[in-house]
């Protein structure tokens, strides 16, 4: 089937829908909802269903735009409070991280490529390219699996994964370009090399922070009478800042990873309704563009690369990845051997690897389509065995913990109000010196506004009897006194949002 103008409509929303069932399907049995969506693009393409797309320049396009809203998303819900104790193990993971995978990894191809004979030959520099394509891991398949299960890992472990996984995209990027350039171009110019690389990264991070800043002065001072169009104007600001900053010789993605955390750790008008049409616009770019790259593989063609990329996987798994992993936070001693090893095993593959190894497609490097479909088999391998072991790997070294935001109230404050509002369950401790709601000892200027009880919400008053199990909206404008209040009352788990 060819995609015409008469028919991709029908065909783009029986995708989406699919995916969305079969994103469902899988969350109930441990799959990745991403892997699906890969899934349901293989089964609709060409060796499939017959939907004829063969572009990789549109792939490209539509990954770079995807990839735009998916950092610039995973920025804004990250918050400075969680990831300043982590940036240096963080940067240093993405950066130097990427170095060493690459190193690493495309030594062990040009070796396993040399022992077997009668396969295709590969060069260094195109075994270091294969490599730096898969160096970087995936934002998309991070943000969604840690999140979308609601995962809560000790020790700062998802503020960690998370910097590493929305920030190491640039490197992997830049590594990619200079690996291309040096194939094609007889004569090479390291000074050169390292001169773009400081460049990339400088105008990155100098135009994600101002253009960031720039948004925000906007965003606040426009006064629109819409408010449905404030998401659609900072959508504009995210493709303008990656563009802007591309066209420059900047890196775009560095940028809006950038831009988004000063967008999600300042004050904005709308700010709500605007984070709630990202997080839904980020899942909608998530499945398109893991469609679309479902679209553009030929599974026959991948079948033939089986063997090495299985090799390859296995290898990027259990030695590359561990290895980089304790070499760059080696200098980091408070991080423990145990958190070591579960970073080490949440390095996610996912999209960007695949999208990233369109630039050789596009490029005429050869053995393009050799890299294009390693990558893309072991993007399937490391979200089948990573991917689906998230939360086994963390119970088993004990870095699980129970996720405290359960958010169960669903109730939002404008950021303008002053107060921490905080959601606890009732326990029988606390209700020792009796039942009733104005029994129990809280600070002044404190109000317990509703109470969920099974599957009932309604206002209390002081004379209310609770139950254990209750669930309890608080607000309050003391937020250390009434934190007190709750170890005093053997509450260690409650969610808490401060304005």
């Amino acid at each position: 089937m060819v995609l015409t103008t008469g028919n991709i409509l029908l065909i783009g929303s029986i995708l989406l829908f699919v995916s969305i069932i079969a994103g469902k399907a899988g969350f109930r049995f441990g799959v990745p909802a991403l892997l699906l969506f890969l899934g349901v693009g293989m089964l609709f393409g060409s060796d499939g269903l017959g939907i004829q797309f063969n572009n990789p320049n549109a792939a490209q396009f539509i990954g770079a735009m995807a990839l735009s809203v998916i950092l610039f998303s995973g920025g804004m819900d990250t918050k400075f409070s969680e990831i300043r104790p982590v940036l240096g193990p963080g940067i240093v993971l993405a950066t130097v991280g990427v170095i060493l995978t690459t190193v690493f990894t495309g030594l062990f191809i040009y070796w396993i490529v040399g022992l077997l004979d009668g396969f295709i030959t590969l060069t260094l520099t195109e075994s270091m390219l294969l490599a730096a394509v898969m160096s970087s891991t995936d934002s998309a398949s991070v943000f969604s699996i840690l999140r979308g299960k609601g995962h809560g890992l000790k020790q700062n472990l998802r503020p960690v994964l998370e910097l590493e996984s929305g920030s190491n995209d640039p490197m992997a990027y830049m590594l990619t370009i200079l690996l291309i350039q040096m194939i094609q171009q007889s004569a090479f110019d390291v000074w050169e090399s390292l001169l773009f690389l400081a460049v990339q990264i400088t105008l990155g991070a100098v135009l994600g922070y101002l253009l960031g800043r720039a948004a925000l002065f906007i965003m606040n001072r426009l006064n629109v009478s819409n408010a449905s169009l404030y998401p659609i104007l900072l959508l504009s600001f995210i493709f303008f800042i990656f563009s802007f900053t591309d066209l420059i010789q900047g890196n775009g993605y560095l940028a809006v990873y950038i831009a988004g955390l000063v967008v999600g750790n300042a004050r904005m008008t709308h700010k709500k309704s605007v984070s709630t049409f990202f997080g839904g616009f980020a899942w909608l770019f998530q499945i398109v563009m893991f469609l679309t790259l479902g679209l553009l593989v030929n599974p026959k063609d991948v079948i033939p690369v089986a063997g090495i990329g299985l090799l390859v996987g296995v290898f990027m798994i259990i030695a590359a990845r561990p290895l980089m992993v304790f070499l760059c936070l080696l200098p980091f001693r408070k991080i423990t051997r145990k958190a070591k090893v579960y970073v080490s095993w949440v390095g996610l593959r996912g999209a960007v690897p695949i999208i990233f190894a369109t630039y050789p497609l596009i490029a005429g490097i050869p053995n393009a389509s050799f890299i294009f479909n390693v990558v893309f088999f072991i993007t399937i391998v490391s979200l089948l065995i990573q991917g689906t072991t998230v939360s086994f790997m963390a119970r088993r070294l004990g870095l699980d913990e129970k996720e405290l935001r359960n958010d169960e109230f669903g109730v939002e404050l404008p950021d303008e109000i002053k107060t921490s509002m905080s959601e606890i369950a009732v326990l029988p401790r606390m209700l020792e010196r009796g039942d009733r709601l104005m029994d129990l000892s809280l600070p002044d200027n404190t109000l317990v506004v509703m109470v969920k009880r099974k599957c009932r919400y309604f206002v209390p008053t002081g004379k209310t009897h609770l139950a254990p199990d209750d669930k309890l909206l608080v607000i309050s404008d003391n937020d250390e006194e009434l934190r007190h209040t709750y170890a005093e009352l053997g509450i260690g788990e409650y969610y808490m949002r401060k304005n």
